[in-house]
């Protein structure tokens, strides 16, 4: 229940919402330019290689170049224009798929349903999805994306996921960089590789005969050889330069005279050309200039509104005719954008002639953005035009938007803009903020933003009109006490405290209104999980039950999957893993129904049958789902799921004898789960990491662990934390204190049954068995087995015993002569207990004998650092020509993992490349 709420994703291709089709236009070539067959060849050359950087200062003709490029060639080409609002990834990512859609029709379709509230947080899982479908589609020759003003973007998920694309280019896709500064991302590899080529300011300035070109133009066939000469001289044949002297030059009697007073300084030709170029036009294209300049984005419209006179769309004409660096973003003059640098200056001028004007402009910037967007726009002019009390109230209604597209980056960009003290008295925003915290798994500030929410609830003197732009019914926002209640129950139910769950959850559900459809579904999932979290799980099942219907009712598929898979885990722990597998089933279904591209919540559905299937010991199928289930878990913001996925393929190598590799799934699930602050029943992974170290006979790293978490045998254990209380009694087992552990177990034992928890039971009893053949009582152990076995029997649990390992099959062992005089149980159940344990043991010991764990060296003469068997594994693949991604899906690990291991491979070998590492392998007997 950790998502904001959304209805299914449209296609990105129909959404126009924060979305500008301008960013998507290539620009079309202006007036007097110069065509450069020099750097189209430069260009040319780099996309066979794969990626290009064409990386200068500002006004080099980056853009002018790559545009006229762009539309001579042949090539299909999607263009995307960068600006500050795409160092939200979520936006970034929106804006790069809708380009590819142009280019290639139904893209966003496919990938679409990765862009909703439930969108990526590492945006790994997106890329790769984007990369396979780019890789499967049939299309002939290539697309080739280009980035422009790439220098806009800060954010690292941005390069980082940018990154990563690079890595795993599919063969069909062509990447051009364009920007100011080199971007942070690994070009050092790609020139090494030989997979990159860079234009650069030596490559882009104009030579004489390119600015000769330039400059007569603008001026005329006559202008002397000497003057083009000692411009270009004096420009360093910088393209904003020379396109500012040929505006000057226009009309001068004495142009020898003013070539000598030039100055190839870029601040001096700014100042002084620019003064020239706009004293030069009537007063009332100067005034135009000048107060537009406010905008980033310049329509006829617009321009109206803003200057508060008619005919905007006559003097935009007017004004690019006039080669006014007015640069038209589509091809029917709907919208243009001052050149960046001339933009600068029309500013610098503004504030300098007309202070008093500039808040007026951006004032009714904002109202026309207001109602015709974008809404991010309307922000920043409202407080560009310094009410910051305008601005508030256009991010509290768009709040909900953005946490429906996964845009938390955005609305934290909004809200840093905003005073402090407007923020702090503003209970929506603070609610937002605590949502977003919530999300993204920062619980610590949570609860200090809800107590500031509160004081600013009581200190509010009136409710302004709320309008989220969602409507009503899809807002979270709309009704601050309820989401106060809802956010707080939410709080209470990571840190495991049922009792303030359920309260709160009451306290939401009453403050709920009959309008408030989204909001009211969304609490009665939290009070079906408060119901688990106290114990009562008959009562648990039926409100999840009932939640889950009406989430699908109302299109919220993500939420309702998000809920089956608390009711899977209320089956789970009524023993009812038949139950919980139908559930997940069902969850499929609504991921991914027939005919329609499957959500990424479909991973929440592969784990739980993966779970099911991994206790029947059916560990084929577990791994067919884990490998179906962990790649699109990873997609999600909460990150819960792909943890639980790799913790449960962590026990499924473990059962095949493969400890290194458990080991490496358990220690990533690790550091993806949510956190150490939450209870152990809602995330269990770090409990299974400790339980897995101890199966391993790491006895000394599972106590510290449960030192860490301040456990004492003697404490009073709740269901909540039942997953690390059941991880001390086996470190007190494993450290010879049976009779604490007996102590504790008892204790929980009680709980469970109060409580009816058979699930829960199965285990304590199983833990009984041992604590009590641990402290010799040869005749209560198999007893207190035989209990456990009776339970389990009827849903064939498997695994729940064979983790336990050998002192269990010993007692198991000691068991066997008595039921098959006396038989109480099935005894091919027995038997396939045993054969499990036999197969298991069996494994370990091949597996050993190999050294096939990954923390065993592969010691060669040759080499100075050996490599881990793991790392010959992957040698072994790479050798075979597989991709990263391949590999990833064979040994179901993290893509990043891969990279690390050919890193290390590529390191140790000495090897620039793959190529070289094979080579360098053969030659040293690693490879035949």
């Amino acid at each position: 229940m950790a998502e904001p709420p959304a209805g299914d994703p449209a296609a990105i291709s129909g959404r126009t919402d924060g979305l500008l089709a301008t960013k998507l236009h290539i620009p079309r070539q202006q007036p007097g330019f110069v065509t450069r067959p020099r750097l189209a060849e430069q260009l040319a050359d780099g996309l066979t290689r794969g990626v290009v950087l064409v990386c200068a200062p500002a006004g080099f003709g980056k853009t002018s170049l790559l545009a006229d490029w762009a539309r001579s060639g042949r090539r299909p080409v999607a263009w995307l224009s960068l600006d500050v609002g795409d160092n939200d990834p979520a936006r970034f990512w929106r804006h790069v798929v809708a380009a590819l859609d142009q280019r290639r029709p139904g893209l966003a379709d496919q990938v679409a349903p990765l862009l909703d509230r439930s969108g990526p947080v590492s945006y790994e899982g997106l890329v790769t999805t984007l990369i396979n479908h780019l890789a499967a589609q049939p299309v002939d020759g290539e697309t080739i994306l280009i980035l422009d003003d790439y220098h806009e973007v800060k954010a690292p998920p941005v390069h980082t996921s940018l990154e990563f694309l690079l890595a795993h280019r599919p063969p069909g896709l062509r990447l051009v960089l364009a920007g100011r500064a080199d971007p942070p991302l690994a070009l050092a590899r790609l020139r090494a590789r030989g997979q990159l080529v860079e234009l650069r300011a030596a490559q882009l300035r104009f030579t004489a005969a390119e600015a000769a070109g330039l400059l007569r133009a603008a001026v005329g066939p006559d202008l002397p050889e000497d003057a083009v000469a000692a411009l270009t001289a004096r420009t360093e044949g910088w393209v904003a330069g020379l396109q500012l002297a040929g505006l000057s030059l226009r009309g001068q009697a004495d142009v020898g005279g003013f070539v000598a007073s030039f100055s190839g300084s870029h601040r001096f030709v700014l100042d002084f050309l620019a003064e020239e170029v706009l004293d030069r036009q009537s007063p009332e294209v100067r005034t135009f200039l000048l107060e537009t300049s406010v905008l980033d984005r310049l329509s006829g419209e617009l321009c109206d509104a803003v200057t508060g006179r008619n005919g905007a769309q006559a003097m935009l004409e007017r004004v690019e005719r006039a080669n006014l660096f007015l640069v038209p973003l589509d091809e029917v003059r709907g919208w243009w954008r001052y050149h960046h640098l001339f933009a600068d200056l029309l500013r610098a001028r503004l504030r300098q002639q007309q202070p008093e004007r500039v808040r007026e402009l951006h004032h009714n910037a904002a109202a026309w953005c207001e109602v015709h967007g974008p809404s991010d726009d309307a922000v920043r002019h409202a407080l560009a035009a310094g009410d910051p009390a305008w601005a508030a109230r256009l991010v509290e209604r768009h709040a909900d938007e953005l946490l429906t597209r996964s845009e938390r980056a955005t609305l934290a960009r909004w809200l840093a803009a905003l005073p402090a003290e407007v923020v702090e008295v503003r209970p929506r925003l603070l609610l937002a903020q605590a949502l977003s915290a919530l999300v993204g798994g920062r619980t610590e500030e949570v609860g200090g933003l809800l107590d500031g929410a509160e004081r600013a609830l009581a200190g509010t003197v009136r409710d302004e009109p709320f309008e989220p732009s969602v409507g009503r019914a899809g807002s979270l926002l709309a009704n601050v006490p309820a989401l106060m209640a809802l956010e707080r129950a939410f709080l209470a139910e990571l840190y495991g405290d049922a009792e303030r769950q359920a309260a709160f959850g009451r306290q939401a559900l009453a403050e709920a209104g009959p309008g408030d459809r989204t909001l009211s579904t969304i609490i009665g999932g939290h009070l079906g999980v408060a119901e688990w979290v106290s114990g009562r799980l008959p009562e648990a099942a039926r409100t999840l039950e009932s939640s889950i219907v009406r989430l699908h009712a109302i299109g919220e598929r993500f939420l309702a999957v998000r809920v089956s898979e608390h009711l899977g885990q209320v089956q789970r722990a009524l023993a009812d893993l038949d139950g919980a597998l139908e559930t997940y089933r069902r969850a499929l279904e609504i991921a991914a129904p027939s005919g329609q591209p499957a959500m990424p919540a479909v991973g929440v559905a592969y784990v739980g049958m993966a779970e099911v299937a991994y206790q029947r010991d059916e560990l084929d199928a577990a791994l067919r789902q884990l490998t179906d289930g962990i790649a699109p878990s990873r997609q999600l913001i909460f990150t819960q799921p792909a943890a639980t996925g790799l913790a449960t393929l962590a026990w499924v190598r473990q059962a095949r004898g493969d400890t290194g590799a458990a080991r490496d799934a358990i220690e990533e699930a690790a550091r993806i789960a949510p956190g150490e602050n939450v209870a152990s029943l809602l995330n269990p992974v770090l409990a299974q990491r400790a339980r897995l170290l101890l199966a391993q006979g790491d006895v000394s790293a599972a106590a510290r662990w449960i030192e860490q978490r301040g456990l004492r045998a003697d404490d009073e254990p709740s269901y909540p934390r039942e997953p690390a209380y059941l991880v001390l009694a086996r470190v007190l087992i494993a450290q010879d204190r049976p009779g604490q552990a007996l102590g504790l177990l008892d204790r929980l034992h009680a709980l469970a049954t109060a409580q009816r928890r058979p699930g829960s039971l199965i285990e304590i009893k199983v833990l009984q068995a041992l604590a009590l053949a641990a402290r010799g009582d040869e005749a209560a152990a198999p007893a207190a087995l035989t209990a456990a076995l009776e339970l389990a029997c009827p849903r064939r649990y498997v695994r729940v015993f064979a983790d336990e390992g050998p002192p269990l099959a010993a007692l198991l062992g000691k068991l066997l002569p008595a039921q098959r005089s006396e038989p109480t149980l099935p005894y091919d159940y027995l038997a396939r207990l045993a054969r499990t344990f036999e197969r298991d043991a069996a494994a370990a010991g091949q597996l050993a004998g190999r050294g096939a764990g990954p923390g065993t060296a592969v010691v060669v003469p040759g080499l100075v650092e050996p490599l881990s068997s793991r790392e010959v594994e992957v040698l072994r693949l790479v050798a075979a020509g597989r991709q990263n991604r391949e590999i990833a899906e064979e040994l179901v690990v993290a893509l990043s993992t891969v990279k690390k291991h050919v890193t290390h491979i590529l390191d140790k070998l000495g090897a620039v490349n793959r190529t070289q590492a094979t080579a360098r392998a053969r030659q040293l007997g690693l490879l035949p």
